[in-house]
């Protein structure tokens, strides 16, 4: 007979075991962002930045909410990126009110250097994965994305349906 109280711990203890090294695996991204701008003359957050202005749709109300950051923590960086003159900015030829900003050729060219050494890491470490590896990483994280992002709905809604109060109806005479 199974004994499902062990195969619960040590199933929750393979759990705990993968949320550890995939908390280490987001640091070591994390550590690994900011060792590549750093090479380069930049942070991180300038990096995020100058990567949204090479889009070519950049806004930066919508960047700064995007990144769950202020208008004003964005607007800092962009102003240390003009200050390195790796961004340009002119008024927007659509809309006089709002700003255009685009890499200068210096940004240009450390986006193009920051790129090459992105891409030489891929190269050391993803690359010398086997396929079958790379795809069944590939759909476990996606299923974990998935049942975070459902779990995380599901969360929502519950705080949301206890913020609202039931709505009782007067009876009709």
């Amino acid at each position: 007979m199974v004994n499902y109280l062990l195969v619960q711990s040590e199933q929750l203890e393979l759990v705990h075991k993968s949320i550890a090294r995939l908390q280490r695996l987001s640091d070591l991204f994390g550590a690994r962002r900011d060792q590549l701008a750093r090479r380069v003359g930049i942070t991180e957050q300038q990096w995020r930045v100058l990567e949204e202005i090479s889009t070519e749709h950049f806004i930066p109300s919508m960047f700064a909410r995007s990144q769950s950051s202020s208008a004003a923590a964005v607007s800092k960086v962009l102003r240390q990126l003009l200050d390195k003159e790796l961004v340009r900015v002119s008024v927007s030829q659509s809309d006089g009110r709002q700003r255009a900003y685009e890499l200068s050729p210096s940004g240009k060219r450390t986006m193009a250097r920051l790129r090459k050494l992105r891409q030489d890491a891929i190269e050391a470490v993803w690359c010398e994965l086997a396929p079958g590896d790379l795809e069944r990483w590939s759909n476990v994280s996606a299923d974990i994305i998935e049942r975070i992002e459902s779990y995380a709905e599901r969360e929502r809604s519950r705080k949301e349906s206890e913020r609202s109060p039931e709505r009782i109806s007067e009876p009709k005479e």
